[in-house]
């Protein structure tokens, strides 16, 4: 298998930690999204969305979108588990999951490529041509202040944030709250559960992947 990657981009981060935390060693490509590797045809013609992460697999496919990627290798190496153990975990940690990329990853990428002089005509990922509108930064910061707030919530009765364990939900809040320091966005000192999980998640030695 062979992981294409781009260092600085909040879901392929997901993936990497991910692996990390299985104890995998998956060689990895690193692609330039901000000097436009992404959208020539050499990397088109492996995801013709132009979007990273992309798995490589043992037999020349490909697969895309994070969690895909992560189900995949859940799926060959269950332990530790990621994505929950019984029905009631997994459908938690999917619904969590899906909370954080609606209200925090979509719109702090709103954020970035509305408001980041690189991105201009580069508005929508795996595209060119497409115009930045700049009143979509304010809304996906109100998105994203929001999210925080229900996150600070549910952390004063849990540990994590989709429960009681450590799971690939907590990797995507880390990635989508560190993803926001990029545009100067961070927890509030009053968010106290959620600098107090923060610390805890950011202490494991996976976040370096």
């Amino acid at each position: 298998m062979k992981l294409y990657d781009c260092t600085q981009a909040p879901n392929a981060r997901r993936v990497r930690i991910f692996i990390a935390e299985k104890g995998l060693d998956i060689p990895k490509v690193e692609v330039d999204i901000a000097g436009g590797e992404n959208l020539q045809a050499d990397f088109l013609n492996k995801n013709p969305r132009g979007l990273l992460p992309l798995l490589e697999l043992d037999d020349g496919s490909y697969l895309d979108e994070s969690v895909a990627i992560c189900r995949y290798l859940e799926e060959l190496h269950p332990e530790p588990a990621l994505m929950g153990i019984d029905a009631k975990s997994k459908a938690r940690i999917d619904s969590t999951q899906r909370h954080i990329e609606f209200d925090a990853i979509s719109p702090l990428a709103d954020v970035f490529r509305n408001s980041v002089l690189q991105f201009k005509e580069r508005a929508i990922a795996g595209t060119t041509g497409v115009a930045a509108i700049e009143p979509l930064v304010d809304r996906g910061i109100n998105s994203y202040q929001r999210f925080l707030d229900r996150l600070n919530e549910n952390l004063k009765v849990n540990k994590y944030v989709a429960g009681p364990e450590f799971s690939i939900a907590d990797i995507t809040a880390l990635c989508a709250i560190d993803f926001a320091r990029w545009v100067k966005l961070e927890i509030p000192e009053y968010h106290t559960h959620t600098r107090q999980w923060y610390e805890l998640v950011s202490s494991r030695p996976s976040v370096c992947a």
